[in-house]
């Protein structure tokens, strides 16, 4: 109940309603005098860099890393693997050169974000060098640890330039219009695996809708945010929900139908639920409307059962989902599904041991969507706990620098960045795991896949900028004190 009333309180924040009009506003100022903090104190000073402490964490990812290539090899050869120092050096290389650009270009940025990426990313090297080892015909982690280059370059290229994250504020249909021709083009290519989600040509493959969903996720937050006003206190209240009126709320809802609508055709469904969740998400942050949740929750389970029932590809899925063990009891052998939840219930508490499993037996897509199982069954219940709390640590850090934030771009753009990765780790542990169908999209930092790996350092590297700006100096305080007093919050607005 505390957290959905700090949720609600920062949902009033980014809407603009004043403290005094939030139940909570008295309790807070009392909160804020018990603090001994004064109705006219200044802000309190910046808060320390913790570049030191960035660094240190970053020597134990690659450490943890490390080890974890090193156990691999011993489970199965019973001998160091051959390239376990040029493993070591790469990641450690690259896991210097992103923080000595986070030192000098970002340095208030939140400290935990760059150790845990590489942290993600190092365990998915590892996972996939592990799976390379039961196909030794196709070999993934060389090219996989090309692209995790590739997305630290773009890291490194994206906090180096953007140096203020309100100027993609700016280009908001520019990123809608974006987004929308890279979700079009995969329709021209041939499907794979029954969705027309890739470009392929010349041997190199190209999974668009994992850079749309970054480009349609700016444009949300620059829509809402410059129409929070409007979506928050105009339309026609129906029951307990105020409906925003059809000129304001209509360029957005438009882009995402268009946006889902794509993604049905070419049967990536995964992806335009992400679209729809997050669409809900900042809906609900911007306007401080509870009911919107509800009405998203509707609407989502209404086109699930249409789509899970008129669409033949997705249908099947939502039998596998219901009958894991109908092939077992057909005679024709478990299926993908089934061989996960065997995966999970082999591993038990503390797993069998990095190395030690048999993933061969999940099938083609052990190294895509279903490499959690292999680590489920490998690393156990407590490997799984800890890397769903890797993965809730790098949604809290959004979630912290958008309560830092004091313009209402960036507060959306941080809780959207910081939705993309939960929602999605959500539906990918979920279908893997049995508790819904299978969707079709890749575990972030952790699955076999470039486009996924780039997008997700991409990802990071805007909440790097995002976080620099809520934790550094502000320049413009002596100014902002001089207009207004601090809100129940201690902000100056």
């Amino acid at each position: 109940m505390g957290d959905m009333g700090e949720m609600q309180r920062f949902a009033c924040y980014v809407a603009g309603m004043d403290v005094a009009d939030r139940p909570d506003a008295a309790e807070a100022r009392a909160q804020a005098a018990g603090n001994g903090r004064a109705a006219g104190a200044p802000p309190a000073p910046p808060r320390p860099k913790r570049r030191g402490v960035e660094l240190a964490l970053l020597v134990g990812a690659v450490l943890i890393s490390f080890c974890g290539y090193l156990a691999v090899g011993l489970a199965r050869t019973h001998a160091v693997p051959a390239g376990a120092l040029r493993y070591a050096a790469g990641l450690g290389g690259l896991a210097l050169l992103a923080h000595l650009v986070v030192r000098f270009g970002a340095p208030y940025a939140d400290p935990l974000l760059l150790p845990t990426g590489v942290l993600l990313n190092g365990l998915g090297l590892v996972l996939i060098f592990r799976l390379d080892l039961e196909t030794p015909a196709d070999h993934a982690a060389p090219a996989q640890l090309v692209w995790s280059t590739v997305g630290v370059a773009l890291f490194i290229a994206v906090v180096a330039a953007l140096r203020d994250h309100r100027v993609l504020q700016r280009y908001a249909y520019g990123c809608a219009g974006l987004a929308l021709a890279l979700m079009v083009a995969p329709i021209l290519f041939p499907a794979v695996n029954g969705a027309r989600i890739w470009i392929r040509a010349a041997g190199f493959s190209l999974q668009p809708g994992e850079f749309a969903k970054v480009l349609i996720t700016v444009f949300f937050a620059a829509y809402l945010a410059a129409n929070r006003e409007a979506l928050a206190d105009t339309g026609k209240a129906v029951w307990r929900l105020r409906l925003p009126a059809a000129q304001v709320l209509g360029p957005v809802v438009a882009i995402w139908l268009v946006s889902v609508g794509v993604l049905v055709l070419e049967r990536d469904l995964g992806t335009s639920l992400l679209f729809f969740g997050v669409f809900v998400v900042l809906l609900y942050v911007a306007t401080g409307r509870t009911g919107w949740i509800a009405v998203g929750v509707l609407l989502a389970a209404a086109g699930a059962a249409a789509v899970g029932t008129l669409e033949p590809h997705v249908h099947g899925r939502v039998q596998d989902w219901l009958h894991p063990f109908a092939g077992i009891a057909a005679g024709r052998g478990p299926g993908q599904l089934a061989q996960s939840l065997f995966a999970f219930a082999a591993g038990g508490t503390f797993g069998t041991g990095l190395g030690l499993g048999h993933s061969s037996l999940i099938g083609f897509a052990r190294k895509s969507d279903f490499i959690l199982a292999t680590l489920g069954e490998e690393l156990g219940l407590a490997g799984l706990s800890a890397l769903f709390l890797l993965y809730a640590l790098l949604a809290a850090c959004g979630y912290r620098a958008a309560l830092g934030l004091r313009d209402p771009f960036g507060s959306l753009l941080a809780v959207g960045l910081a939705v993309l990765p939960a929602l999605q780790v959500f539906v990918i542990a979920g279908g893997v795991m049995g508790l819904i169908p299978l969707t079709g999209m890749a575990m972030p930092f952790l699955a076999q896949g470039g486009s996924s790996v780039v997008t997700n350092w991409i990802i990071v590297a805007l909440l790097v900028r995002i976080t620099d700006r809520a934790r550094g100096p502000r320049p413009d305080a002596p100014a902002r004190q001089a207009r207004a007093a601090p809100d129940a919050l201690g902000a100056v607005r």
